[in-house]
Protein backbone atom coordinates (compact mmCIF):
# COMPACT_ATOMS: atom_id res chain seq x y z
CA UNK A 1 0.00 0.00 0.00
CA UNK A 2 1.30 3.32 -1.17
CA UNK A 3 2.33 5.79 2.29
CA UNK A 4 -0.12 8.62 1.37
CA UNK A 5 -3.33 5.97 1.26
CA UNK A 6 -1.84 3.86 4.49
CA UNK A 7 -1.94 7.65 5.86
CA UNK A 8 -5.42 7.90 4.92
CA UNK A 9 -6.49 4.58 6.05
CA UNK A 10 -5.14 5.05 9.35
CA UNK A 11 -6.50 8.38 9.65
CA UNK A 12 -9.86 7.23 8.38
CA UNK A 13 -10.07 4.36 10.54
CA UNK A 14 -8.85 6.38 13.79
CA UNK A 15 -11.51 8.85 13.45
CA UNK A 16 -14.08 5.93 13.17
CA UNK A 17 -12.78 4.66 16.26
CA UNK A 18 -12.82 8.18 17.78
CA UNK A 19 -16.57 8.17 16.43
CA UNK A 20 -17.35 4.82 18.38
CA UNK A 21 -15.41 6.30 21.73
CA UNK A 22 -17.62 8.74 21.64
CA UNK A 23 -20.97 7.17 21.64
CA UNK A 24 -19.76 4.85 24.57
CA UNK A 25 -18.72 7.63 26.48
CA UNK A 26 -22.04 9.35 25.95
CA UNK A 27 -23.96 5.73 27.14
CA UNK A 28 -21.59 5.58 29.89
CA UNK A 29 -22.42 9.11 31.15
CA UNK A 30 -26.11 8.43 30.49
CA UNK A 31 -25.23 5.19 33.07
CA UNK A 32 -24.59 7.23 35.25
CA UNK A 33 -26.66 9.95 35.05
CA UNK A 34 -29.43 7.18 35.07
CA UNK A 35 -28.35 5.62 38.04
CA UNK A 36 -27.47 8.76 40.24
CA UNK A 37 -29.76 7.79 43.16
CA UNK A 38 -28.13 4.30 43.44
CA UNK A 39 -24.99 4.87 43.39
CA UNK A 40 -25.40 7.88 45.78
CA UNK A 41 -27.51 5.67 48.20
CA UNK A 42 -24.38 2.89 48.21
CA UNK A 43 -21.81 5.61 48.43
CA UNK A 44 -23.94 6.48 51.60
CA UNK A 45 -24.11 2.90 53.20
CA UNK A 46 -20.75 2.57 52.47
CA UNK A 47 -19.72 5.53 54.33
CA UNK A 48 -22.39 4.69 56.93
CA UNK A 49 -20.86 0.75 57.44
CA UNK A 50 -17.34 1.98 57.60
CA UNK A 51 -18.77 4.06 60.65
CA UNK A 52 -20.75 1.64 62.01
CA UNK A 53 -17.70 -0.83 62.15
CA UNK A 54 -15.38 1.01 63.47
CA UNK A 55 -13.16 0.35 60.69
CA UNK A 56 -12.13 2.48 57.49
CA UNK A 57 -13.90 2.04 53.57
CA UNK A 58 -12.76 3.22 50.57
CA UNK A 59 -15.64 4.83 49.21
CA UNK A 60 -15.33 5.71 45.58
CA UNK A 61 -15.19 9.35 44.27
CA UNK A 62 -18.49 10.53 43.02
CA UNK A 63 -18.14 10.56 39.38
CA UNK A 64 -15.36 7.54 39.19
CA UNK A 65 -17.49 4.40 38.96
CA UNK A 66 -16.96 2.22 36.36
CA UNK A 67 -19.35 0.75 33.41
CA UNK A 68 -18.18 -1.41 30.26
CA UNK A 69 -19.60 1.16 28.03
CA UNK A 70 -16.61 3.67 30.05
CA UNK A 71 -13.87 1.06 29.85
CA UNK A 72 -14.33 0.15 26.22
CA UNK A 73 -14.87 3.81 25.62
CA UNK A 74 -11.85 4.71 27.01
CA UNK A 75 -9.56 1.82 25.28
CA UNK A 76 -11.10 2.95 21.81
CA UNK A 77 -10.00 6.53 22.69
CA UNK A 78 -6.49 5.10 23.18
CA UNK A 79 -6.94 2.86 19.89
CA UNK A 80 -8.31 6.12 17.96
CA UNK A 81 -5.12 8.45 19.51
CA UNK A 82 -2.38 5.53 17.83
CA UNK A 83 -4.50 5.24 14.55
CA UNK A 84 -4.52 8.92 13.98
CA UNK A 85 -1.02 9.88 15.20
CA UNK A 86 0.85 6.68 13.17
CA UNK A 87 -1.63 8.31 10.22
CA UNK A 88 -0.03 11.51 11.00
CA UNK A 89 3.83 10.07 10.96
CA UNK A 90 3.32 9.09 7.66
CA UNK A 91 2.16 12.38 6.35
CA UNK A 92 5.15 13.62 7.90
CA UNK A 93 7.09 11.68 6.33
CA UNK A 94 5.66 12.28 3.28
CA UNK A 95 5.58 15.81 3.12
CA UNK A 96 9.11 16.46 5.53
CA UNK A 97 7.60 18.15 8.21
CA UNK A 98 4.41 18.66 10.55
CA UNK A 99 1.65 17.37 8.91
CA UNK A 100 -0.46 20.51 9.49
CA UNK A 101 0.01 22.42 6.30
CA UNK A 102 -3.72 22.95 4.82
CA UNK A 103 -7.03 23.21 6.82
CA UNK A 104 -7.53 19.25 7.07
CA UNK A 105 -4.19 18.61 8.40
CA UNK A 106 -5.15 21.05 11.15
CA UNK A 107 -8.41 19.65 12.37
CA UNK A 108 -7.06 16.15 12.39
CA UNK A 109 -4.02 17.81 14.18
CA UNK A 110 -6.33 19.61 16.50
CA UNK A 111 -8.46 16.54 17.01
CA UNK A 112 -5.00 14.48 17.88
CA UNK A 113 -4.39 17.31 20.39
CA UNK A 114 -7.46 16.90 22.48
CA UNK A 115 -7.08 12.82 22.22
CA UNK A 116 -3.54 13.33 23.49
CA UNK A 117 -4.41 16.46 26.45
CA UNK A 118 -7.49 14.02 27.83
CA UNK A 119 -5.69 10.79 27.69
CA UNK A 120 -2.66 12.14 30.04
CA UNK A 121 -4.92 14.02 32.15
CA UNK A 122 -7.28 11.62 32.49
CA UNK A 123 -4.44 9.34 33.84
CA UNK A 124 -4.44 11.78 37.09
CA UNK A 125 -7.90 12.63 37.27
CA UNK A 126 -11.53 10.87 37.18
CA UNK A 127 -12.71 12.70 34.34
CA UNK A 128 -14.10 10.08 32.35
CA UNK A 129 -17.60 10.95 32.75
CA UNK A 130 -16.96 14.04 31.13
CA UNK A 131 -14.98 12.41 28.56
CA UNK A 132 -17.64 13.10 25.89
CA UNK A 133 -17.26 16.70 26.17
CA UNK A 134 -13.65 17.14 24.70
CA UNK A 135 -14.13 13.73 22.47
CA UNK A 136 -17.10 14.94 21.09
CA UNK A 137 -15.05 18.17 20.06
CA UNK A 138 -12.29 15.77 19.13
CA UNK A 139 -14.98 13.95 16.43
CA UNK A 140 -16.52 17.11 15.02
CA UNK A 141 -12.92 17.82 14.16
CA UNK A 142 -12.51 14.58 12.44
CA UNK A 143 -16.17 14.55 10.44
CA UNK A 144 -15.10 18.76 9.57
CA UNK A 145 -12.15 17.53 8.31
CA UNK A 146 -13.61 14.81 5.83
CA UNK A 147 -15.21 17.96 3.74
CA UNK A 148 -12.11 19.07 3.19
CA UNK A 149 -9.61 18.83 0.25
CA UNK A 150 -7.58 16.07 1.82
CA UNK A 151 -4.06 15.55 -1.06
CA UNK A 152 -1.34 16.72 -0.42
CA UNK A 153 -0.16 19.84 -2.48
CA UNK A 154 2.62 22.05 -2.39
CA UNK A 155 2.55 25.01 0.43
CA UNK A 156 2.47 28.51 -0.58
CA UNK A 157 5.45 30.69 -0.63
CA UNK A 158 4.67 32.06 3.46
CA UNK A 159 4.80 28.74 4.58
CA UNK A 160 7.53 27.22 2.94
CA UNK A 161 9.51 27.25 6.33
CA UNK A 162 9.54 23.16 7.53
CA UNK A 163 11.28 23.62 11.28
CA UNK A 164 8.95 26.86 11.82
CA UNK A 165 5.85 25.40 10.43
CA UNK A 166 6.35 21.87 12.54
CA UNK A 167 7.24 23.45 15.68
CA UNK A 168 4.51 26.76 15.41
CA UNK A 169 1.69 25.29 14.32
CA UNK A 170 2.27 22.00 16.70
CA UNK A 171 2.65 23.93 19.50
CA UNK A 172 -1.02 25.93 18.13
CA UNK A 173 -2.72 22.36 18.14
CA UNK A 174 -1.29 20.93 21.26
CA UNK A 175 -2.41 23.91 23.36
CA UNK A 176 -5.94 23.79 21.58
CA UNK A 177 -6.14 20.26 22.81
CA UNK A 178 -5.44 21.41 26.29
CA UNK A 179 -7.66 23.93 26.09
CA UNK A 180 -10.57 21.45 25.03
CA UNK A 181 -10.16 19.27 27.81
CA UNK A 182 -10.28 23.11 29.94
CA UNK A 183 -13.50 23.47 28.37
CA UNK A 184 -14.87 20.46 29.13
CA UNK A 185 -14.00 20.61 33.05
CA UNK A 186 -15.68 24.14 32.85
CA UNK A 187 -18.79 22.97 30.91
CA UNK A 188 -18.65 20.16 34.40
CA UNK A 189 -17.99 22.64 36.91
CA UNK A 190 -21.17 24.25 35.57
CA UNK A 191 -23.54 21.63 35.76
CA UNK A 192 -22.13 20.24 39.32
CA UNK A 193 -22.06 23.61 41.02
CA UNK A 194 -19.22 24.52 44.18
CA UNK A 195 -22.37 22.59 45.72
CA UNK A 196 -21.64 19.22 44.25
CA UNK A 197 -25.27 18.58 43.73
CA UNK A 198 -24.85 16.05 40.87
CA UNK A 199 -23.50 12.53 41.98
CA UNK A 200 -22.51 11.36 39.21
CA UNK A 201 -19.95 13.99 37.81
CA UNK A 202 -16.78 14.91 39.67
CA UNK A 203 -16.40 16.52 42.86
CA UNK A 204 -16.44 20.45 41.66
CA UNK A 205 -12.84 20.43 43.14
CA UNK A 206 -11.58 17.81 41.02
CA UNK A 207 -13.48 19.88 37.72
CA UNK A 208 -12.00 23.08 38.71
CA UNK A 209 -8.24 21.30 39.45
CA UNK A 210 -8.23 19.81 35.91
CA UNK A 211 -9.59 23.33 34.25
CA UNK A 212 -7.01 25.18 36.12
CA UNK A 213 -4.18 22.53 35.79
CA UNK A 214 -4.92 22.43 31.96
CA UNK A 215 -4.63 25.87 31.65
CA UNK A 216 -1.23 25.95 33.16
CA UNK A 217 0.24 23.43 30.81
CA UNK A 218 -1.53 25.23 27.52
CA UNK A 219 -0.92 28.73 28.51
CA UNK A 220 2.11 28.76 28.17
CA UNK A 221 2.71 27.04 25.13
CA UNK A 222 0.36 29.06 23.41
CA UNK A 223 2.21 32.05 24.73
CA UNK A 224 5.29 30.43 22.99
CA UNK A 225 3.25 29.94 19.95
CA UNK A 226 2.43 33.35 19.64
CA UNK A 227 6.49 34.54 19.57
CA UNK A 228 6.93 32.10 17.08
CA UNK A 229 4.43 33.37 14.89
CA UNK A 230 5.51 37.36 15.29
CA UNK A 231 9.41 35.77 14.33
CA UNK A 232 7.70 33.82 11.69
CA UNK A 233 5.66 37.03 10.26
CA UNK A 234 9.39 38.76 10.03
CA UNK A 235 10.63 36.21 7.98
CA UNK A 236 7.56 35.65 5.72
CA UNK A 237 5.60 39.56 5.60
CA UNK A 238 8.70 41.20 6.98
CA UNK A 239 7.14 42.58 10.26
CA UNK A 240 6.75 41.14 13.25
CA UNK A 241 3.07 41.89 14.18
CA UNK A 242 0.53 43.56 11.59
CA UNK A 243 -2.86 43.20 13.62
CA UNK A 244 -3.94 40.43 10.61
CA UNK A 245 -7.40 38.19 11.87
CA UNK A 246 -5.80 35.05 13.19
CA UNK A 247 -2.52 37.20 14.73
CA UNK A 248 -5.59 39.54 16.37
CA UNK A 249 -7.97 36.68 17.48
CA UNK A 250 -4.92 34.84 19.03
CA UNK A 251 -3.81 37.81 20.89
CA UNK A 252 -7.01 38.10 22.31
CA UNK A 253 -7.84 34.36 22.88
CA UNK A 254 -4.26 34.50 25.04
CA UNK A 255 -5.90 37.41 26.91
CA UNK A 256 -8.74 35.89 27.58
CA UNK A 257 -6.89 33.07 29.77
CA UNK A 258 -4.75 35.30 31.05
CA UNK A 259 -7.57 36.82 32.42
CA UNK A 260 -8.53 33.61 33.66
CA UNK A 261 -5.44 33.07 35.61
CA UNK A 262 -5.56 36.14 37.32
CA UNK A 263 -9.09 35.55 38.39
CA UNK A 264 -9.37 31.95 39.66
CA UNK A 265 -7.67 33.38 42.14
CA UNK A 266 -9.57 36.03 42.80
CA UNK A 267 -12.34 34.89 45.64
CA UNK A 268 -15.01 36.73 44.04
CA UNK A 269 -14.08 35.21 40.41
CA UNK A 270 -13.41 31.70 41.46
CA UNK A 271 -15.68 29.04 40.60
CA UNK A 272 -18.44 29.44 38.62
CA UNK A 273 -17.19 33.15 36.71
CA UNK A 274 -13.59 31.58 36.07
CA UNK A 275 -15.52 28.56 34.36
CA UNK A 276 -17.49 30.57 32.50
CA UNK A 277 -14.29 32.53 31.04
CA UNK A 278 -12.94 29.30 30.11
CA UNK A 279 -15.96 28.55 28.27
CA UNK A 280 -15.69 32.12 26.12
CA UNK A 281 -11.72 31.05 25.65
CA UNK A 282 -12.38 27.92 24.49
CA UNK A 283 -14.82 30.21 21.72
CA UNK A 284 -12.11 32.15 21.24
CA UNK A 285 -9.88 29.26 20.47
CA UNK A 286 -12.71 27.66 17.66
CA UNK A 287 -12.54 31.54 16.59
CA UNK A 288 -8.63 31.69 16.33
CA UNK A 289 -8.58 28.30 14.29
CA UNK A 290 -11.54 29.32 11.78
CA UNK A 291 -11.76 32.81 11.56
CA UNK A 292 -9.30 32.80 8.93
CA UNK A 293 -12.12 31.40 6.58
CA UNK A 294 -14.50 34.22 6.93
CA UNK A 295 -11.76 37.27 6.94
CA UNK A 296 -9.35 37.67 4.54
CA UNK A 297 -5.82 38.19 5.58
CA UNK A 298 -2.51 36.65 5.36
CA UNK A 299 -3.71 33.61 6.98
CA UNK A 300 -5.59 32.60 4.38
CA UNK A 301 -3.84 29.41 3.26
CA UNK A 302 -6.33 26.79 4.07
CA UNK A 303 -6.21 25.16 0.79
CA UNK A 304 -10.26 25.62 0.25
Amino acid sequence: MPLAKLSYYLIDVGSITLGISFLLLVIHTTLLAQGRRTVGRALTLAGAGATAGGGSATVPVQGTQPTPAGSTGQAFAWASFVLIGLGMLVRAVLVGRGPWGNMYEFSIAFAFGILLAYLLLGRRYPIRAIGFLPIGVALFLAVYAFSLPQEISPLVPALDNPPLLTIHVGMAMLSYGIFAVSFGAAVGYLVQGRENRVSWLPPAKVLDEVAYRSVIIGFPIFATMIVLGSWWASIAWGRYWGWDPKETSALVTWLIFAVYLHARNQKGWAGRPSALILVIGFGAVLFTLFGNLFFSGLHAYSGL
